[in-house]
């Protein structure tokens, strides 16, 4: 009993430290075959990427469709411990400039079960609005190693100039959602433009999300997400609704990672990268599943 009550112990301590679940957003500032065959650029996204078991990557820039390819197959070069796959929006936006979402995620530890392109203005589901640039990329993740083992994450990049009425329009993203799919443990993550001279006082009052007290901005107005030292904004967000999701976060694990002070970078060097740093947020581990797996 002795050797079997100490194993536990051992192996709960182990797994408290280790299995947290770390989903993260990424804008990587025109991601497209340019950055692909840079070794440095792809070196240090390595390194962030590999830190994280869901990824979102935002601004992502490529015709060919190569790049995010070349990305995930140097990830799983990289990382030899985990398999990862990726799944991937349509080309959006509303004249000739086009971006995708990309969902990059280990899969011997997450399963996307559903995924959907959010319909544009006058499409199906009879969305009539057409405030979105980028119309959100929805996944639905099955995460046995987690508390809460079913989530949706709604990804998003707005457009500066109408930031504060996309946020506002991911209210009723999330209506929907919840009609379609009937789950209320949604996260909405994404370079949203949340900050510095994209919001107003006055315009946050009308924005739904942040009215509603349901709704838990995780990454606050006070942290910086951006790479350059003239600059302080919170731009990047993650947000929560739903009381499983709310209570699986880890607390005080929801911030930017300053990949330029990790990795001793100058700001030249990190700006090859992104103009951004991603913003991550950990969920917490089932110790019973973990335990019945690996010991």
């Amino acid at each position: 009993m002795r050797t079997a009550e100490l194993l536990l112990v051992v192996g709960l301590c182990a797994l408290s430290v280790t299995s947290a679940l770390k989903i993260c957003a990424f804008n990587v500032q025109s991601f497209g075959e340019s950055k692909a065959n840079n070794r440095r650029v792809m070196g240090i996204l390595m390194k962030i990427l590999s830190r994280c078991d869901l990824c979102l990557i935002q601004e992502v820039r490529d015709q060919k469709g190569e790049a995010i390819q070349s990305l995930v197959k140097d990830l799983n070069r990289f990382d030899q411990s985990n398999t990862y796959s990726y799944v991937e929006s349509e080309r959006l936006g509303r004249k000739t400039y086009k971006e995708q979402y990309v969902y990059i995620y280990r899969n011997n530890m997450l399963k996307v079960k559903e995924l959907y392109q959010y319909p544009k203005a006058g499409g199906e589901e009879n969305n009539e609005t057409d405030v979105f640039a980028r119309e959100p990329f929805i996944v639905r993740i099955h995460s046995p190693t987690t508390l809460v083992k079913d989530f949706v994450l709604i990804g998003q990049h707005t457009s500066p100039k109408t930031a504060m009425k996309e946020m506002d329009e991911l209210y009723s993203v999330f209506k929907w959602l919840y009609k379609k799919w009937k789950t209320e443990n949604v996260m909405i993550l994404g370079d949203l433009n949340a900050g510095c001279s994209y919001v107003t006082i006055k315009g946050w009052r009308a924005v739904r999300l942040r009215s509603d007290p349901r709704f838990r901005w995780l990454i606050g107005d006070e942290q910086d997400t951006t790479v350059r030292e003239n600059t302080h904004c919170a731009y990047d967000r993650i947000i929560v609704h739903g009381r499983e999701i709310i209570s699986s976060i880890e607390t005080g694990s929801a911030q930017p990672f300053n990949f330029k002070e990790r990795y001793q970078l100058t700001e030249a060097e990190a700006l090859e990268v992104s103009d951004h740093f991603p913003v991550e947020v950990d969920l917490k581990p089932n110790h019973r599943y973990l335990l019945r797996h690996e010991l």
